[in-house]
């Protein structure tokens, strides 16, 4: 093909969209069904995901960054938060080099249940992983990171836009 940028790729964005469609709908039904087996409000539910996971990974997030990711007030983060320390899910420290900022954690009988929740699909992903070669999941990996940063821009775009009513 003369000019690779002008190719069409009408079909492949269609099934790509879709299965990555299809993935939203399935980590939704997942994480209500993680909601119910806290008996937790499912937006409650996908905050205390995020938290674990941030934490999992190293990087405990701040109320302010929580709120970014669940696309919550800083009231509602707050009152969504101050439930869930109540319930003894999470607990707030404050970091040592600057007492002003607060870290998110989850409590203790949470990592359980969550690691016990979340166990299986995760065996289930590394069994599929295991399938790739570093090459490909690399090349998966760079796809997504390319295909969220994409849908940032166009999401931050839109947020630019005056409202048109």
């Amino acid at each position: 093909m003369d000019n690779p940028e002008l190719r069409d790729v009408t079909e492949h964005r269609e099934q790509i969209v879709n299965e990555l469609r299809r993935f939203g709908a399935n980590y939704a039904e997942l994480s209500h069904r993680f909601a119910t087996s806290l008996n937790l409000h499912s937006t409650d539910a996908i905050a205390l995901i995020e938290i674990f996971y941030a934490e999992d990974i190293g990087s405990p997030l701040s109320p302010a960054r929580l709120s970014e990711r669940i696309s919550l007030s800083s009231g509602a983060t707050t009152a969504l938060l101050n439930r869930l320390e109540r319930a003894g899910h999470i607990y707030r420290t404050r970091e040592a080099t600057d007492r002003r900022m607060v870290t998110l954690h989850s409590g203790p009988n949470v990592q359980a249940h969550t690691a016990q929740f979340f166990g299986p699909l995760a065996n289930h992903v590394d069994s599929m992983l295991r399938e790739y070669t570093d090459l490909q999941l690399n090349q998966y990996v760079t796809f997504l990171n390319k295909f969220n940063s994409t849908m940032r821009l166009v999401l931050d775009e839109q947020h630019q836009e005056p409202n048109s009513e």
